[in-house]
């Protein structure tokens, strides 16, 4: 019972039928989930260089510098995904509608923010423009930034998969969801037990998910009473502050719409981690590239595949703010890093 309630919570949120939702110990787990279906989708599976980590280790396509500074895929870059999926698919015949390169996308990119305009590859899609005559392309849509922040909604289809997760949105740790909106059960990647209709064996993590559903409730009243607004206003004073601050520093995106939490700020030449340690040591949770990556001290992929090169992708710091934030905690964070700025501009002088 508390499993099926959380399932419709969640699928309420989401906006999917019950049954299509698959519980999952997380959504690194539900993106493995969504690589194994390209099985099903011509055997070939590509995912976005911006893309989660979960979700490029599975990829067949190592392309970069395909999008923008706004985080959108440019055309040149759309090109050359296209031209990936082509030549590695070339001389295979479609055997259905369903036999067609698999696709990976974010909805929100969780280090810039940046939200996709839609969840299709420009040139693909069969709502869409196509290559090599009728070929169309699956969607794996990553859901997991956007999901209790703001409405999920898509364009004229709907992707095949969606995965999310359930502590992004407040919930416990150590649970996620896959979500299978194609007309054929999942291939499963876990067997033996038979839970979960026999999509994911496994015993299910109940209070988990018990709390998943619960927040999963309380998300969707938030993203209805539109109180991540208040979010987005926390977002313009603190980069405005930051601008007064330092005319030096770029704000990733911010000309593209984004996820009202989130700040990708890039300082050129000062290191993200020392900004991280920095910022610790003044009482404030940062991070130096995805909020899961916290610790990692390599320079982002993201940025590079944005056109950033190696020195700016390895000065950029994430900054997210939640519903219990203020505009104290925001003007505070202000006052300290900018503090810490003005050291470092002394010392890089």
């Amino acid at each position: 019972m508390l499993v099926e309630r959380a399932r419709a919570q969640v699928a309420e949120l989401v906006g999917c039928l019950p049954a299509l939702l698959v519980f999952s110990a997380s959504a690194t787990e539900a993106a493995a989930m969504a690589a194994a279906q390209k099985a099903r989708h011509g055997g070939v599976f590509a995912a976005l260089p911006t893309e989660h980590d979960s979700l490029l280790v599975w990829s067949e396509a190592a392309l970069r510098s395909m999008f923008g500074r706004n985080g959108h895929l440019s055309p040149q870059g759309a090109s050359a995904f296209l031209g990936f999926l082509t030549q590695d698919r070339s001389g295979r015949d479609l055997k259905s509608e369903e036999d067609v390169a698999l696709v990976a996308m974010s909805a929100a990119n969780s280090e810039t923010g940046v939200m996709a305009a839609n969840l299709e590859v420009p040139g693909c899609g069969r709502a869409s423009t196509t290559v090599r005559g009728d070929m169309p392309y699956a969607v794996v849509a990553d859901i997991t930034q956007v999901a209790g922040k703001v409405p999920v909604l898509f364009g004229e289809r709907k992707p095949s998969y969606m995965i999310l997760s359930a502590h992004k949105m407040g919930g416990p740790k150590g649970v996620g969801a896959f979500i299978n909106l194609t007309r054929d059960d999942p291939l499963p990647i876990l067997r033996g037990g038979g839970q979960e209709q026999n999509r994911r064996s496994g015993t299910e993590n109940i209070i988990g998910i018990a709390g998943y559903g619960a927040a999963a409730d309380a998300a969707k009243r938030d993203v209805d009473s539109g109180a991540w607004e208040k979010i987005a206003q926390f977002r313009s004073i603190l980069e405005n502050g930051i601008a007064a601050a330092s005319n030096r520093t770029i704000f990733v995106g911010n000309e593209a719409n984004r996820l009202p939490n989130t700040s990708c700020m890039i300082t050129p030449g000062w290191k993200g981690e020392t900004q991280v340690m920095q910022m610790d040591l003044a009482g404030f949770a940062i991070s130096a590239g995805s909020a899961c990556s916290s610790g990692k001290v390599k320079a982002s992929t993201v940025l590079q595949a944005m056109g950033y090169d190696e020195t700016e992708a390895s000065s950029a710091i994430r900054v997210s703010r939640g519903l219990d934030t203020t505009e104290e905690d925001v003007l505070r964070f202000v006052d300290a890093w900018s503090a810490k700025y003005v050291k470092y501009a002394q010392r890089a002088a």
